[in-house]
């Protein structure tokens, strides 16, 4: 049976219903200490990984410039969610860390995913909610991996 809605409603349906989730989380988020938090700072944290990252391999990791990834460092240095540490390997060279507050943002991050997609199955079941999951899964396609990686810098 074909589809009653015209082709460009999909992609509005999808960003709307990724725009809820993110507006939800960063409701939380400000009411649990981080109401400067924004979507490319945890996009930005989850790039400098556990061990940090250069400024260079942060914005080869978001698919941004260095510029862009300063500049993005220096907004997370700001808000106290990185802090910029000398290199141990390299005395000469900086890297990028998640600071604890960073952390914090993380597991806050999580946590109402969490209980995002508890919601979802309440309101939708989990089979639907296990059928979308795999055909979102099936859309994105075998490259999905790699195109989340620059999620960041495709949104900018």
């Amino acid at each position: 049976m074909p589809s009653d809605r015209l082709g460009f409603e999909l992609p509005l349906l999808l960003l709307g219903a990724f725009r809820t989730l993110i507006d939800d989380l960063h409701a939380e988020l400000a009411d649990s200490g981080h109401p400067d938090a924004r979507p490319a700072h945890g996009f930005a944290l989850q790039a400098i990984g556990p061990d940090g990252v250069s400024v260079t391999e942060l914005g080869r990791r978001l698919g941004v410039s260095k510029q862009a990834a300063a500049k993005t460092t220096a907004a997370l240095v700001d808000l106290g969610y990185a802090a910029r540490e000398a290199d141990p390997a390299d005395r000469r060279a900086l890297l990028v860390r998640r600071t604890a507050r960073g952390e914090d943002l993380l597991a806050r991050s999580a946590a109402s995913f969490e209980r995002q997609h508890e919601n979802l199955v309440a309101v939708l079941g989990a089979r639907r909610v296990r059928q979308l999951e795999d055909d979102l899964e099936t859309l994105a396609g075998d490259a999905r991996l790699a195109r989340l990686t620059d999620i960041a810098g495709w949104l900018g």
